[in-house]
């Protein structure tokens, strides 16, 4: 069951966070050149912001499988585990309240300004810059976070397996 259960929590964690982690990253190259007049990154914006919020949903499969792995190997309590999950904790509320919120604002300056005909790189292009410069910091502390918590699950300090 152990086994079943850690290819299951490694095979979420690949499929699941690995396209959050792109998709989310190339958000704001589009949304600077959305500030611009081209159509096209219109659509990769919306693209790019509906795979990160699908892909946010169905990411909570990789915690949920990683603590029925942890309990199976009894492990709940080890100090690389409670940390993996406090940083998983931390990336998850960056996604939820700060990376898909600022997607969603710039889609929407962006739709705005559309609608009104004074395209949005007159005026609003300097907060547009300052929007995905922002979203593309948090995009890096997002990034960076599961990076960590790759290599505690990987190296796994205190560990008897010699890793």
């Amino acid at each position: 069951m152990t086994k079943l259960l850690l290819s299951i929590h490694v095979l979420a964690s690949i499929l699941v966070v690995g396209p959050i982690a792109v998709a989310a990253s190339m958000f704001p190259r589009y949304a600077r050149q959305t500030a611009g007049e081209d159509g096209h990154s219109v659509g990769a914006t919306v693209l790019l912001h509906r795979i990160c919020s699908g892909y946010a949903i169905v990411g909570v499969a990789v915690p949920v499988f990683g603590i029925a792995t942890g309990a199976q190997l009894g492990v709940l309590t080890d100090a690389w585990l409670l940390t993996s999950i406090v940083l998983t904790t931390i990336a998850a509320a960056i996604l939820a309240l700060a990376i898909l919120p600022g997607q969603e604002s710039m889609i929407e300056s962006a739709a705005a300004a559309a609608a009104d005909g004074t395209g949005a790189g007159t005026g609003d292009g300097a907060d547009t810059k300052r929007a995905a410069a922002r979203l593309a910091g948090l995009t890096g502390v997002f990034n960076l976070l599961w990076a960590v918590v790759v290599v505690l699950m990987i190296v796994r300090p205190g560990s008897t397996t010699g890793a």
